[in-house]
C-alpha cells in the first residue's frame, strides 16, 4: 500500500456518512516574532484611571474557570499562574500584589513601595511571566538585586511560579564560572536575573555578545532598588548601574520597575522626572508607609550589657530556656566581627554558621542551606543577609552591633515575624554610641522598646558565674583564628594556602 501512514490514519477514522474528519491542533510556532510597536505604545501610554478600568473590566470579564481559582483571577491574572500561585500556598494577594499587578498588566512602569515580607517578588513576577508565555522571547526581563542571595532567592521563585511552562532562567552573580555564564547568556534565556557588578564585568569582557541579548529587554525590575541606586553609600554599585542601563532597550520599548521597603531621595527624584516622550508618568503604589514598617507581631526589645564583654552576655543569652531552641540571626556592622563570633560561638558549642561578603559563593550558599534546613541554629551575618531573604523559621534578630542607618535596622528586624508569623527582635546596647543609635531607630519606627527579661532569669549573675572565664578564652582562639586566616578548628584556609602559593 503505498498511501502514507498518516493518511491511512485519518481516513480509518472516518465518520459514519464517510466524510473525513478533519483534526485540528495549536502547533506552537518556532518563528520568533517582532513586539508589536502598536499594541506595546498603546500599553505603555495608559493611564491610572486606565489601570482602574482595566482592573474593573477584568473581574467583570472573568471566565468561570478564572472565578473558581480565587482572588487573584479578579487582578487579571490567567487561570495557570492562580493555579501555580495556589501550590505554593498564595491564595490571596497581599496589598502591595492587588497593587501593582494590574498596573504592571496594563504596561504602566511602576513604583512599589512596603515594609519587608510583603511579598513584592510575587508582584513583578507574575505580571512578567504571564506577558512572557503570550509570545516567549529573549531576553524578556531584567532583574537587577544587590546581594547575590537574594538572586539566587528571586531565581528560585521565577521557576517556581512558571512551573506549568518552559522557563529559561538563568542566574548571574559573582563566585560562578563567567565563562559558563557567558555562554548561557548568548543562548538568551527568557529571564535573567543578577547583580549589577557581575552583569557590568559581562558587559567589559564580553561587549556586543552580551550587549546585543540585553537591548531586547522589555521588563527591568530594581529589587532593593533603595540600595542599587544609593549614588553616596555604595558608588561602585551605583556605576555598574548605570552601565547596564547604558546597554539596554531605550524607556520608551520597555517597562521599568522599583521595588523597596524604603523610599529615598534618589527614588523620589526619578519618580518626580517628567516622563519620555511617549510614556505616561509611573504609577506609585505605596503601601502601609504611613504606618509602622515592621510587623505588628514582633516584639522589640534591647538587652543592656557592659560593653567589655559583650560577647560573655550573647553566649549566656543564647542560652536561657526561652532562647535556646529558637533559629537565630545575629548581625553585625563588620565582616570581620561577623568572622569572629562565628569562630567563638563555634567554640563554645553553639551550633552556628556564618553569610557574609568574604566567603567563597559556593560557602555561601552551603552556609544559608544548612541555616534553613535547621543543620545549624544560629546564623552570624552582615548586612548581605539583611535584604529579601526568606527563611520562615526565624524566631530571633539579633543586633549585636547597631546599624548607623535607623533603615537598616527595619530590613534586619524584617528576617522574622513574616507573613503574620510571631518574633523577636533584641538590641544589644553596651556603650554610648549604642545608645544614641537606638534613640535613632525608636524615632524611626515610633515605638519605645523595652528592656528584655525573661522570667528567672539574671543574666548579669550567670555572665559573672559561668561565662567569664571560658568566654575569653575562646575569644582569644577565635581571634587568633580570624588573624591568621584560619577556619573553625584551626586549620588553615585552603584559600589562604592557595594564595601563599602562588606568591
Amino acid at each position: 500500500m503505498n498511501t502514507p501512514r498518516k493518511r491511512r490514519r485519518i481516513e480509518e477514522s472516518d465518520g459514519e456518512d464517510g466524510a473525513i474528519q478533519p483534526i485540528s491542533f495549536a502547533a506552537p510556532s518556532r518563528i520568533r516574532r517582532k513586539p508589536n510597536n502598536t499594541s506595546r505604545q498603546k500599553a505603555v501610554s495608559a493611564t491610572p484611571t486606565q489601570v482602574a478600568e482595566a482592573k474593573g473590566k477584568a473581574a467583570a470579564g472573568l471566565s468561570k474557570e478564572n472565578k473558581e481559582v480565587g482572588e487573584f483571577g479578579s487582578l487579571g491574572v490567567r487561570p495557570w499562574l492562580v493555579r501555580s500561585l495556589a501550590n505554593l500556598s498564595i491564595k490571596k494577594p497581599t496589598k502591595i500584589q492587588s497593587e501593582c499587578i494590574p498596573a504592571i498588566l496594563a504596561g504602566l512602569d511602576c513604583f512599589g513601595i512596603s515594609k519587608t515580607g510583603s511579598g513584592k517578588t510575587v508582584a513583578f513576577a507574575v505580571p512578567i511571566l504571564q506577558d512572557l508565555f503570550k509570545d516567549p522571547a529573549a531576553i524578556f526581563a531584567l532583574v537587577l538585586t544587590p546581594t547575590r542571595e537574594l538572586a539566587a532567592q528571586i531565581y528560585e521563585q521565577f521557576v517556581t511560579i512558571s512551573s506549568p511552562h518552559n522557563l529559561k532562567a538563568l542566574l548571574v552573580t559573582g563566585g560562578r564560572d563567567m565563562r559558563d555564564e557567558a555562554i548561557a547568556l548568548a543562548r538568551l534565556p527568557h529571564v535573567v536575573i543578577s547583580t549589577p557588578g557581575r552583569l557590568a564585568d559581562h558587559i567589559n569582557s564580553s561587549g556586543e555578545d552580551t550587549i546585543c541579548g540585553l537591548r531586547r529587554v522589555r521588563y527591568l525590575v530594581f529589587d532593593e532598588a533603595d540600595r542599587l541606586l544609593d549614588s553616596q553609600g555604595n558608588q561602585g554599585m551605583f556605576e555598574d548601574v548605570n552601565l547596564v542601563m547604558s546597554v539596554l532597550s531605550p524607556p520608551t520599548e520597555r517597562q521599568t520597575m522599583f521595588f523597596t521597603a524604603t523610599m529615598t531621595p534618589e527614588l523620589r527624584l526619578m519618580l518626580d522626572k517628567p516622563p519620555h516622550e511617549g510614556k505616561r508618568p509611573p504609577v506609585l503604589c505605596e503601601v502601609d508607609m504611613d504606618v509602622l514598617k515592621i510587623p505588628d507581631t514582633l516584639k522589640q526589645t534591647y538587652l543592656e550589657v557592659v560593653d567589655s564583654h559583650r560577647e560573655h552576655y550573647l553566649h549566656m543569652f543564647l542560652l536561657t530556656e526561652g532562647n535556646i531552641d529558637k533559629s537565630v540571626i545575629i548581625f553585625c556592622n563588620y565582616t570581620k566581627t561577623a568572622q569572629r563570633i562565628h569562630h567563638l560561638l563555634r567554640h563554645l558549642d553553639h551550633r552556628a554558621t556564618s553569610l557574609h561578603s568574604k566567603l567563597p559563593q559556593r560557602q555561601r550558599t552551603d552556609n544559608l542551606g544548612r541555616f534553613r534546613a535547621a543543620a545549624a541554629r544560629i546564623l552570624v551575618a552582615t548586612d548581605v543577609a539583611s535584604r529579601g531573604l526568606d527563611i520562615p523559621d526565624v524566631s530571633l534578630v539579633v543586633n549585636l552591633e547597631i546599624p548607623q542607618d535607623p533603615d537598616d535596622y527595619i530590613h534586619r528586624v524584617g528576617r522574622t515575624a513574616r507573613a503574620g508569623r510571631s518574633g523577636e527582635a533584641v538590641t544589644i546596647v553596651g556603650s554610648q554610641r549604642d545608645v544614641g543609635r537606638l534613640l535613632a531607630v525608636e524615632e524611626r519606627v515610633g515605638q519605645k522598646m523595652k528592656k528584655w527579661e525573661e522570667e528567672g532569669v539574671n543574666l548579669e549573675k550567670r555572665v559573672l558565674k559561668d561565662a567569664l572565664k571560658i568566654v575569653t578564652e575562646k575569644k582569644l582562639v577565635a581571634m587568633n583564628e580570624v588573624e591568621e586566616g584560619r577556619e573553625i578548628g584551626g586549620r588553615k584556609s585552603s584559600r589562604k594556602q592557595m594564595l601563599r602559593v602562588q606568591e
